[in-house]
């Protein structure tokens, strides 16, 4: 027999929202399984059964912001911490980059419930994404993500020499983390003092973690890349909306 499971985790195994989102819609009456509305939040299902959720729901849906900023170093990607702001005060009318072709109107509402999607340390700069829409949040963080992100990174090598090829090697496949092994990686010069890394999960502080391994000290990193949105010429500090075109 299959188990039966919330109502709320089903809906976002399907794609349809987040599971906080889900449990707005429940509550809200927006939500039908097998064409009966379910209110009751906590609900269980079983996997086999039709789930639909109301016109509301997808009109809500498509009002939700997700938004590019490149953010400075010195800022934290989400709550503020000793004393150093989050990324999402940068987030205003005057800072909205002057080329961003979107069509919506900034509005302070749009503030609200808007969440980083993926951290950047407070020591890097680069593309940082903060969105409403729990579907690309799971996208780009949830367990299962496989959605590449890129950085330069600029390393001083602190041992005579120059790094080894085979200690490149090492950076592309091999090297372990917190007892795990990492997933293969794409890493290769772009200078003499300056790397490209292509990853495709995000442990807290991995690439400054694998260079450290290695030998090599970061002394600037930079995304600039996520998925298939790239930072392009945003300016530091600026930030853009998602193009309805876009997509990670």
């Amino acid at each position: 027999m299959t188990e039966p499971l919330r109502l709320s985790k089903r809906m976002s195994e399907l794609g349809l929202c987040s599971r906080r989102e889900a449990d707005e819609w429940i509550a809200r009456g927006w939500v039908r399984v097998d064409g009966k509305v379910v209110s009751e939040l906590g609900t269980k299902i079983l996997p086999t059964q039709k789930v639909t959720v109301e016109r509301q729901a997808a009109a809500e849906q498509s009002k939700r912001v997700t938004i590019l900023i490149n953010k400075p170093m010195g800022y934290v990607s989400g709550q503020a911490e000793d004393g150093y702001k989050p990324a999402v005060t940068l987030v205003k009318a005057e800072t909205r980059w002057s080329e961003d072709k979107a069509p919506t109107q900034f509005h302070p509402t749009q503030l609200r419930s808007l969440v980083p999607a993926g951290r950047l340390d407070i020591d890097s700069v680069g593309l940082l994404v903060l969105t409403q829409d729990g579907r690309i949040a799971k996208h780009l963080i949830g367990e299962t993500t496989t959605v590449e992100k890129e950085y330069l990174v600029r390393v001083q090598y602190t041992k005579p020499g120059k790094l080894p090829e085979s200690e490149l090697k090492r950076l592309n496949h091999g090297l372990i983390l917190d007892g795990k092994k990492l997933l293969p990686a794409q890493v290769k010069w772009q200078n003499e003092d300056q790397l490209s890394f292509v990853l495709r999960e995000g442990k807290k502080r991995q690439i400054r973690r694998m260079c450290d391994i290695v030998g090599l000290k970061v002394v600037g990193l930079k995304r600039v890349r996520i998925g298939r949105v790239k930072l392009g010429d945003l300016p530091v500090g600026q930030w853009r909306y998602l193009r309805e075109d876009e997509q990670f």
